[in-house]
């Protein structure tokens, strides 16, 4: 665990040189569609099968730990088509879960799903639960989906679990008791946080995991976001350029 940062006792045992935990804001689908002419769905229908490969990618590079914003608690603000198009790509995400457990992938979700407020259709709950079941004992990669998820609501629920933990005299009120009442007690801190499109926005994601994590911003939409993309990512923090944005130059003097 990473000293002064920390919400789990299970460290990420990835290879010395890459990070054990990666997560990542995936942007830029609608973007994307709009620059070549196409309708917005195409951009998320290519960010769904994007997402497969990433994740893919990240199993073979070694990464332990996989996390991706996949809908976020903001989205049920889109028009309903768009959302209900979304939700159904996201489907096909959990049914991806042969290949994965084949590949001893383990899948988890973090959001509203886990404190049982989800506003998702059962028949996606349904294959959330299944994809989770099927991998559980699974040790390779963990594949963790953030779905109808917020950072702020995660702390709020973390604090309600822990007052009601304290009240029965069951834990203390210090931070790594607060980290084992997050939706996923058992994920490590973020030690490369990636956002695809440009934009140098957190977006409720991971606001307790990621403190400290050096934060890379890539121009690339996310449909356009691929292994070599993943590797410069893993390549950027593997040499510790991480005062300055991708892509620009080191200051003289520096080493």
């Amino acid at each position: 665990m990473h000293e002064g940062r920390g919400s789990s006792t299970e460290p990420a045992c990835g290879r010395g040189d890459v990070p054990g935990h990666v997560a990542v804001i995936m942007d830029g689908n609608g973007r994307w569609a709009e620059s070549k002419g196409l309708p917005r769905t195409e951009g998320h229908r290519q960010g769904e099968a994007t997402l497969a490969d990433v994740v893919r990618a990240a199993d073979d590079l070694g990464i332990a730990w996989f996390t991706a914003y996949g809908f976020s608690t903001e989205n049920w603000t889109r028009p309903k088509l768009e959302v209900d198009f979304i939700l159904g790509l996201h489907k096909n995400i959990f049914r991806r879960r042969l290949e994965m457990h084949r590949n001893n992938v383990r899948i988890r979700c973090i959001g509203r799903p886990v404190s049982g407020t989800s506003r998702l259709p059962k028949r996606i709950l349904r294959e959330m639960d299944e994809s989770i079941e099927l991998t559980k004992s699974n040790t390779g990669l963990n594949f963790t989906l953030a779905f109808d998820y917020g950072s702020r609501e995660e702390l709020v629920y973390a604090t309600r679990r822990l007052l009601d933990l304290h009240r029965r005299g069951r834990a203390e009120i210090v931070e790594h008791t607060f980290a084992q009442c997050l939706y996923e007690p058992a994920m490590p801190p973020v030690d490369l946080l990636v956002r695809t499109s440009g934009e140098q926005r957190l977006s409720n994601f991971l606001l307790w995991q990621s403190v400290g994590a050096p934060f890379y911003v890539t121009p690339t939409y996310w449909p356009d976001f691929d292994r070599a993309e993943l590797e410069a990512a893993v390549e950027w923090w593997r040499t510790g350029r991480h005062g300055h944005l991708p892509g620009e130059r080191e200051p003289e003097g520096r080493t």
